[in-house]
């Protein structure tokens, strides 16, 4: 348990402290801890991996507000539309920032725009860049994100002036994640023409310029502050594992779709460099995540042994990887060993093979009992814990990108 001495530190604690401050200025992500600018609210963009709930509200098969979605929530057991057994990275974002625990879905009748005030997300599970990706699954193109963020602000700007409005909107924190869905729901699958229209890279440069308009359109509606994800491993996906076993070439990762994501995010990565030179009001961070994922699935057992948190007066957390201690003051730090990943080749859900939406119900057979020991919770997408761990990635990409 950390202390929380607020007098007559010893010259021990002092030392301590100081060994403490100096590791989290030199820790492995490189990033300098400093008290963080306001953030009035978190504003999300994007697919399943960001969704909070938007796909409950339309008519498509692609949902998740069943159980066993959302066992792990805060507070017991709820299906929020979140595919995931918990919370997603811009909740553990927003909430390590002060702003609220849960990010609420735009078209979730149970928030109003007190609450959206703080918080809200256009995000709709199977979506893509690609307009033509939506149309799959019948979900919300990235077009009709941009016109409710459109909306929403015409909706601010009526409850709390135009002045307010426009320093929340310039204030607040907008993630973008997006862009799976575009090559293993489209151009992979056949299944909307794209891979007869384009080779693999022309698709990639055409996805990279529809990013690049839609990042352009929300700067010009006032967005000042983004972060922009990249493409994960998305061969190592437990569907795309299986995929390839029933191929006849072994479970393992589908080195092609890795190798298009490599490729994919260089060309994200230097379209963002080039937004900053255009825009320099523009603070963008592009976040890469293929990395963190390949680490994970090479060491699984490393995440979650001897990490150190340090919670500030602003309610941010950051992790520091490798040490334990204890001090106190106006500062808290928690040591804590927590067991590391098990299974990173199949989802908890079911088989955790080919299981994701619909198939992964309460009558699946074979969910696991601890989704901690998983990377991921269904055939597609991430646990809470891995979650957790991609938002603090985001929060120190942001720090050292001069986002925040």
């Amino acid at each position: 348990m950390a202390s929380h001495r607020r007098s007559g530190m010893s010259d021990a604690a002092a030392l301590l402290l100081v060994v403490a401050a100096l590791l989290m200025s030199t820790a492995s992500s490189g990033v300098a801890v400093a008290p963080p600018r306001r953030v009035p609210a978190v504003i999300v963009f994007g697919d399943s991996t960001v969704d909070t709930g938007n796909n409950n509200a339309i008519r498509t098969p692609l949902r998740a507000d069943f159980p066993p979605y959302g066992r792990d929530m805060p507070g017991g057991p709820h299906p929020t539309g979140r595919f995931g057994n918990g919370r997603l990275p811009p909740d553990l974002i927003s909430e390590a920032l002060g702003l609220p625990p849960l990010v609420p879905a735009y078209l979730d009748p149970a928030y109003g725009i007190d609450d959206f005030a703080r918080g809200v997300c256009f995000a709709s599970a199977g979506t893509g860049i690609d307009n033509a990706t939506a149309d799959v699954l019948s979900v919300i193109p990235l077009w009709k994100e941009v016109e409710y963020y459109e909306d929403y602000q015409h909706r601010l700007r009526s409850h709390l002036g135009r002045s307010r409005a426009a320093a929340i909107i310039r204030g607040a924190l907008h993630v973008v994640s997006i862009g799976t869905n575009d090559f293993l729901e489209n151009y992979f699958l056949f299944a909307t023409g794209r891979f007869a229209q384009f080779t693999v890279a022309e698709f990639e440069d055409f996805l990279v310029a529809g990013a690049r308009a839609f990042l352009a359109r929300i700067h010009g509606l006032g967005a000042r502050r983004v972060t922009f994800a990249g493409l994960a491993a998305i061969g190592c996906l437990p569907l795309e594992r299986t995929t390839n076993e029933l191929r006849g070439r072994g479970g393992g990762c589908v080195e092609e779709y890795n190798d298009v994501a490599k490729s994919y995010n260089a060309k994200v990565k230097a379209m963002v460099r080039g937004l900053r030179d255009e825009f320099p009001t523009l603070r963008i961070a592009f976040v890469s995540v293929y990395e963190s994922f390949l680490n994970i699935i090479n060491d699984p057992g490393k995440y979650g042994e001897h990490q150190l948190y340090m919670q500030t007066d602003h309610n941010l957390c950051l992790e520091v990887v490798l040490v334990r201690s204890e001090v106190g003051a106006n500062c808290s730090y928690m040591a804590c060993m927590d067991a590391g990943l098990e299974n990173v080749e199949e989802g908890c859900c079911a088989t955790g093979k080919f299981e994701m939406g619909i198939m992964c119900n309460e009558d699946a057979p074979m969910t696991c009992d601890d989704a901690d020991k998983f990377l991921f919770w269904d055939a597609f997408h991430p646990t809470e814990k891995v979650n957790r761990l991609m938002a603090n990635h985001t929060l120190q990409v942001c720090y050292q990108e001069g986002v925040l």
